[in-house]
Formats: structure tokens, C-alpha cells, sequence
């Protein structure tokens, strides 16, 4: 599991269809904000929700989360990769880098506070 920088997410999420963006936060951060076109990933439901979201075990997975300091990111990169995942890796900065980027963020709520809770 590598970091990945917030310009080459960017440029990957712009340019490619083979991309699966992870965020793992809970849900209820997820439908307040979230990066466009990402799927969601709890910390708590790795092994469960896995297998189904992501049956490609080599295709290429980014996984965030709320910030530099939130570590959900850390922990469900790593699980994946134990599971067999071999293309993991981590956007570091996550939904907060994103926005201060002034990147688009999308949201299934009118509030965007919940995702700050890591």
C-alpha cells in the first residue's frame, strides 16, 4: 500500500474508468460528503462488504478518509491488502485536502459537519 498524492488522484479520477475510490468512514460521513464517485467502505465492514463492492482483487483501489490525522484510511487499505488486494493505495490528505483544494465534493445531505468525525 503506497500513498498517492492529491494531484494524481485527481488526474486518475479525471482520466480513468478502472479506478475504484474507497471512502472509509462511516456511513452517515459518507452521505454528508464525499468525493465524487467514491464508494463507501466503513472501517468496520471490510471483510463483509469487500468481496462484493470490489471482486476484482487487482484492480486499482484508492482509499480515504477524513484527513492526514484520521487513520480509517490506514487500517482498511491494510485489511485489503491482507485479504489479497494488490493495488491498494492511500490518499493521506483525504476529504479535507479535497476541499481546501476547492475540489468538488458530493453529498446525499444538506449538512457536511458528520464527516469531520473520524
Amino acid at each position: 500500500m503506497f500513498p498517492i498524492p492529491i494531484e494524481r488522484t485527481k488526474q486518475k479520477l479525471d482520466h480513468s474508468k478502472k479506478i475504484t475510490l474507497i471512502e472509509a468512514l462511516p456511513a452517515e460521513s459518507y452521505h454528508h460528503a464525499h468525493l465524487p464517485g467514491t464508494i463507501n467502505l466503513p472501517p468496520d465492514q471490510v471483510r463483509t462488504l469487500a468481496p462484493q463492492l470490489l471482486p476484482q482483487k487487482d484492480a486499482e483501489v484508492i482509499v480515504y478518509c477524513a484527513g492526514a490525522i484520521c487513520h480509517s484510511s490506514e487500517g482498511v487499505a491494510r485489511e485489503l491488502t491482507e485479504m489479497g488486494y494488490s493495488n491498494v493505495r492511500r490518499y493521506v490528505g483525504g476529504k479535507q485536502d479535497w476541499i481546501d483544494a476547492g475540489l468538488p465534493i458530493a453529498s446525499d445531505h444538506e449538512h457536511r459537519a458528520a464527516w469531520e468525525r473520524c
